[in-house]
């Protein structure tokens, strides 16, 4: 190739990735949660959905759930009419579907401190968030390693530039350079200081749970308080895992009672992997998930009626020959779609993930594991879709590339949500009439006002010639992913936050963290 042609590919490469970054960054503020307009997909009759219903039902009169090592939980539930045998608690059938539809609410407005950012959560909206959890993370330069707290606060970054993202998540990596007794510190604040996204709390112990809602209550300020229910506003949605199979243990326990008394969300999800935690057949699966969800969920509501839950359904499958987990199979896929069939008749948020891959990078086996755990829980009605964003390696690694193309495509599936416009803009029948037989399309009147908005673009795909490709480097999708989160990072600007509330919040951390010694426990 001549250097003339390299110029010029170059140059048409710089000025296509200006095009896009003018894209992108005007959809930035303006794109709001998902508000679905397609049917929502259903694997399951009315007779399979009440026979997992009765079939969890069962599971709960006759064997029971263990709650674990708290003792105001067996208090509780003994007063509620169940029977309790030492640490199993055994509930009459029916009893805690009755609590839930008598108290749960059917959906709640998650607030952020930019109320523009506010989310709903439950009927016909979706919520995406980042990935939670992974101790690891990954990028092409430096390869996998583990989470800092630089890493964890170039990820909220990530996530606040990222226009199809609509919550800023919770551990999007464990920043292990910090005690583990006091990183949670650093966590919410990062969340709360480099974005203006609702967000996920601490849930590892309840004082860390209580730390989080306080932090919050000094981030909303005189807003904190909701004037007509009088109440805290709900600020917070945290992941509150069951002990699968069929146990709740003190830990996740002790912080659910603190939000649900603070009016904070809690988010209960089984955490299955068929033929460990589970049966590894779908029904059975489906009906050990209900079970747990439905014990965790009534007993939110016994602790404070009308506290915001959401359902959460996590199942993978396992390879019989390994043991490890497995992704984007098709069984997963079925739970998800009756998990969410039956959180709607329950008549509560559902919640599942999200971009799951088995994958180590990158790569063909990372896109579509994720492709095919990422549709099921968009066409099933899903809510609330955690680790959208940056999962690898079954969740041990938050992958800096795989997060910005995870992030591409929830675009896409977000215009997929939208569904169909038949405005009259969207029915061209002016476009029809002034083109009419044996002509184009792509000098007519209609098409020039709708170019720019008439089909999604991705910021990642490269649809060029082959030479147009090769002039420009031949880069993947996965190196283009690694310019384009250095690029958004570099271009990072933080959303205003009030001095004094700044100081208020960094101050309290202060005093906290120096109220303890450091510990890694």
């Amino acid at each position: 190739m001549s250097e003339a042609a390299e110029h010029h590919g170059r140059r048409a490469g710089a000025g296509r990735a200006a095009k896009r970054a003018s894209r992108m960054a005007a959809v930035v503020s303006t794109v709001p949660f998902i508000t679905r307009k397609i049917p929502i997909y259903e694997v399951l009759n009315e007779e399979g959905l009440s026979l997992i219903e009765h079939n969890a039902d069962t599971v709960l009169e006759e064997v029971g759930i263990d709650f674990k090592g708290d003792a105001e939980a067996l208090a509780i539930w003994r007063d509620a009419g169940a029977d309790v045998r030492e640490e199993r608690v055994h509930m009459p059938r029916g009893l805690c579907r009755q609590i839930i539809q008598e108290r749960a609410p059917r959906s709640y407005t998650q607030h952020a401190r930019n109320p523009a950012r506010s989310v709903v959560m439950g009927g016909p909206h979706t919520v995406f968030a980042p990935a939670y959890g992974p101790p690891f993370v990954h990028d092409l330069d430096r390869g996998r390693r583990y989470g800092t707290i630089e890493d964890f606060q170039n990820f909220v970054k990530l996530a606040y530039m990222s226009p199809w993202l609509h919550h800023s998540g919770g551990t999007v990596c464990e920043p292990v350079d910090l005690p583990v007794n006091k990183r949670h510190f650093d966590m919410i604040y990062a969340h709360m200081r480099y974005s203006d996204k609702p967000f996920m709390g601490s849930v590892t112990a309840p004082e860390r749970a209580a730390d989080s809602v306080e932090m919050a209550r000094l981030l909303f300020g005189d807003a904190w308080i909701d004037p007509a229910s009088g109440k805290p506003r709900t600020a917070i949605t945290s992941l509150i895992n069951a002990n699968s199979p069929l146990t709740w243990d003190a830990t996740m326990l002790g912080a659910l009672k603190v939000y649900a008394r603070a009016n904070q969300a809690n988010l209960l999800t089984p955490f299955i992997l068929g033929g460990a935690m589970a049966p590894v057949t779908v029904a059975g699966s489906c009906t050990v998930t209900l079970a747990e969800a439905l014990a965790g969920i009534a007993f939110v509501q016994l602790v404070a009626p009308g506290a915001p839950v959401i359902l959460g359904s996590f199942a993978s499958s396992m390879s019989m020959k390994s043991g490890a987990p497995t992704f984007g199979t098709p069984e997963p896929a079925h739970v998800l779609y009756a998990m969410a069939a039956l959180a709607r008749r329950l008549g509560v948020p559902f919640r599942s993930g999200g971009a799951l891959c088995a994958a180590k990078v990158p790569d063909a086996q990372a896109a579509y594991e994720s492709a095919m755990t990422m549709l099921p829980a968009c066409l099933a009605g899903t809510n609330f879709i955690l680790h959208t964003a940056g999962w690898l390696e079954g969740g041990l690694a938050m992958g800096y590339e795989k997060f910005v193309m995870d992030a591409d495509q929830a675009g896409m599936l977000q215009t997929m949500l939208n569904g169909v416009d038949l405005s009259e803009n969207g029915q061209a029948m002016d476009a029809i009439r002034e083109v009419g037989p044996g002509k184009h399309f792509l000098g007519c009147a209609h098409t020039q006002a709708n170019f720019e908005s008439a089909f999604h673009t991705s910021s990642l795909a490269d649809n060029n010639s082959y030479e147009q490709w090769d002039a420009e480097g031949r880069l993947d999708m996965s190196q283009r992913a690694n310019a384009q989160w250095k690029r958004m990072l570099n271009e990072y600007e933080a959303p205003p936050i009030d001095p004094g509330t700044d100081e208020a919040l960094r101050d309290y951390m202060t005093r906290r963290k120096g109220a303890f010694a450091d510990s890694n426990v």
